[in-house]
Order: structure tokens, then C-alpha cells, then sequence
């Protein structure tokens, strides 16, 4: 808000405002802390935050199969080798202790 818009606001007592401008600032400002509320509690709430990120992933990886469907397909057949290997020398390296 402009510094002109706020010496206006200054200059006019609440005296001189109706019931109905009252009411109206009263629900502004009550949104504008309900609004700020629920940004301090969706930052200190870890479990939503993981949730949130996990959503975001899920969409990410939704759009690239839409979009790319063949290098999806060559993503998920590395992330399975690659799965399968680590396997495998785990395994061969446990069974020679």
C-alpha cells in the first residue's frame, strides 16, 4: 500500500467510519491472520511438509511418463538394473566374509 493510501486511512477516526467499514476491516484482517496462521503452521508441520514434497514428486513424475513415455520406460529399466546389481555384488560381497 502507498504511503499516501495510508495517511488517509490515518487521518480518518474510527469514529468517522461506518459500522459497515469497521466490519469489513475487522474480516480483513482476521483472513490476513488466519492466512498468516496457516503458513507458520504449514512450515513447522514436518509430516505435511514430507507429504507436500511427496505429492510434488508424484506430479513431476507423472507429467515426464505422459510426456516422454519411451525414456520413461529406459529411467525405470536403469533404476531396476541398477537395482539388481547393487543386489547382486551385496550378495557376493556378504557371501565371501
Amino acid at each position: 500500500m502507498s504511503e499516501a493510501a495510508d495517511k488517509s486511512k490515518a487521518a480518518v477516526s474510527p469514529a468517522d467510519r461506518s459500522s459497515t467499514e469497521l466490519q469489513a476491516d475487522i474480516e480483513k484482517t482476521r483472513a490476513d491472520l488466519r492466512a498468516t496462521l496457516d503458513a507458520i503452521e504449514f512450515r513447522l508441520n514436518v509430516p505435511k511438509q514430507a507429504r507436500h514434497a511427496a505429492h510434488r514428486v508424484k506430479s513431476r513424475v507423472k507429467r515426464f511418463q505422459a510426456a516422454n513415455p519411451a525414456a520413461f520406460a529406459a529411467v525405470v529399466a536403469g533404476a531396476a538394473a541398477l537395482v539388481v546389481t547393487v543386489g547382486v555384488l551385496g550378495y557376493r560381497s556378504a557371501s565371501r566374509r
